[in-house]
């Protein structure tokens, strides 16, 4: 049960923009997709939910960009992709077949467990994890 491109691109330039964090930088979106080789057009339609959404935002003019709007180590992995996929359409467990309502239980099962794990992880976690595993990797051309 992966994570739709929209999520993964919109989780993408979240990782971008508390990357550079700590020094206060604006990302354009063009440089983030250009980072990341994500479609232009797309990124910034997911900029704007993330914007309305309170996660990041938007400085106008010749230095403007976006930034993160409160701090990565706030922002909850499990919140971000709530509103980068939306809420997900549910089948009453009491309609359909038995087999339906043995499905819709194991997935409501599901979801709750991936809404616990990522509810646990940060953005700020999520990045330090990314850290680890580029410093892992540059270790081996030593």
């Amino acid at each position: 049960m992966g994570f739709s491109a929209k999520t993964t691109y919109g989780l993408l330039a979240l990782m971008e923009l508390a990357g550079v964090e700590a020094s206060g930088e604006r990302l354009q979106v063009g440089e983030i997709a250009a980072r990341q080789a994500i479609p232009e057009r797309y990124l910034e339609q997911m900029m704007t939910s993330l914007r309305r959404a309170g996660f990041v935002r938007s400085v106008r003019g010749a230095r403007g960009g976006y930034l993160l709007a409160k701090p990565a180590k706030e922002i909850s992995l499990a919140d971000a992709i709530n509103c980068l996929e939306g809420e997900a359409e549910q089948l009453e467990p009491s309609q359909g077949t038995c087999e339906l309502q043995l499905i819709s239980a194991l997935a409501e099962e599901l979801r709750a467990e991936r809404v616990a794990k990522l509810q646990k992880l940060t953005l700020a976690d999520f990045l330090s994890k990314r850290d680890a595993m580029l410093q892992a990797q540059t270790m081996y051309f030593i």
